[in-house]
């Protein structure tokens, strides 16, 4: 197959493209790397030269945080938006879209929100959709990982709320090879929450993380909440995960049923052991 990967420098793109050229597919690949600028790529015209001969399209691309070049509601929104009307003029069929768990109605946050956007605008396509929303994603690359990794090494951990904050971290291996699978699968127009087989708190993804690099478990520090918030204010200008929106992203501890990515993936993912963290993961490596 020919496939059109939007956002395939990024984490979870780079990944996605290395599954699909180890089985022998054809890819395009379409990022800030090659040249394109998403504000560019908001009209349906925009997108048509890229579409020529290909058989589906995988759109990765997207940000944790706003920067003054890069907005929510350009990149999850406006650009994949008319991305999709191209899809549906030049014919082409198959389309997934890597959004997030917890973008539904209600949600809070401008991520979610914009993530929503280009959701809900698919769903209203006769096309073959499937929108694949993951829960945390780690792996070598993620600049996520990364900062968490750096975290956890530090002699107290500093945690709000005892750390007991849950989710369903997903290995970026496991995320490539379900995006890979929706592109074959006969179960369209369907929206799978990507998660991990284990429901973990925070704390606890950290210390297993310094076990990972050889480290005693470390004393918890809890830190008011009001004070972190503060904090995340200030070092937001310094990284743009270091934002209040996903502290309480967070907080919300989004959780779902691993039964459809078992059935999309074709086993059980990954478990969180140590053995899937490396030094490498402290070189933050995400873009998009």
């Amino acid at each position: 197959m020919n496939i059109l990967l939007i956002g395939a420098s990024g984490f979870i793109g780079s990944h996605i493209c290395d599954e699909l050229l180890s089985a022998g597919h054809t890819v395009k690949p379409i990022s800030r790397r090659n040249g394109i600028n998403f504000c560019d790529m908001s009209i349906p015209s925009d997108w048509f030269k890229f579409l020529k001969g290909i058989d589906a399209v995988i759109n990765a691309v997207g940000i944790i945080g706003e920067s003054h070049t890069q907005r929510f509601e350009t990149i999850h929104a406006r650009a994949p938006i008319a991305l999709f009307k191209a899809c549906q003029e030049a014919g082409i069929r198959r389309v997934i879209q890597i959004s997030a768990i917890g973008t539904e109605e209600g949600a809070f946050s401008p991520y979610h929100r914009s993530k929503l956007k280009a959701d809900q605008f698919l769903r209203s396509l006769d096309i073959d959709w499937i929108i694949l929303r993951p829960s945390v994603v780690y792996g070598n690359g993620g600049s996520s990982t990364s900062l968490l990794m750096q975290l956890s090494r530090l002699k107290f951990i500093p945690v709000i709320n005892r750390g007991h904050q849950f989710f369903q971290p997903i290995h970026i291996s496991d995320l490539a090879s379900v995006a890979f699978n929706a592109l074959l699968s006969s179960e369209i127009k369907q929206t799978i929450d990507v998660v991990g087989p284990q429901t973990i708190t925070f704390a606890e993804l950290l210390q297993t993380m310094r076990t990972a690099q050889g480290l005693q478990p470390a004393p918890l520090i809890s830190v008011p909440r009001e004070l972190v918030l503060a904090g995340l204010y200030v070092g937001n200008f310094l990284h743009p995960l270091l934002h209040p929106d996903n502290l309480r992203m967070l907080e919300a501890s989004y959780v779902a049923d691993v039964a459809p990515t078992v059935k999309l993936l074709g086993r059980t993912p990954k478990s969180l052991t140590t053995n899937l963290f490396t030094k490498k993961m402290l070189i933050n490596g995400e873009s998009s």
